[in-house]
């Protein structure tokens, strides 16, 4: 599976952005899509994941991003989205698309989301 992610940027604090991850695969197929983030002194961390169990979508996020960031997913281009508002400077860091297909695990290059204050 090849992730393609774009949509980073350099944006002032209370601003927007929406990342995009793009998959090679069937999303729908897939058992977790999720977006990972790490800042340059941090390890890298889990900000929101969509996974479907019996046919349902399931989201969760960060405990610091909820309320500001939402996840999508559009099956016909097998894309993802991540809506990021208000950011915040500590929301700096490299953001990650991540997926888990027929159980093995794939890492997309990351973007740069970088918020000035």
């Amino acid at each position: 599976v090849q992730l393609q992610a774009f949509g980073g940027g350099l944006v002032e604090a209370g601003g927007s952005l929406k990342l995009s991850c793009v998959a090679s695969e069937k999303i729908l197929f897939m058992n977790a899509v999720s977006w990972y983030r790490q800042a340059p002194t941090n390890e890298r961390e889990l900000v929101a994941v969509i996974t479907t169990r019996d046919g349902k979508i399931f989201s969760d996020y960060l405990d610091s991003v909820k309320g500001r960031f939402t996840m999508s997913a559009d099956s016909a281009s097998d894309t993802v989205f991540l809506r990021m508002n208000n950011l915040k400077p500590e929301d700096t860091a490299v953001y990650y698309c991540n997926a888990i297909f027929r159980g093995e695990e794939y890492w997309g290059h990351g973007t740069l989301v970088t918020v000035s204050s």
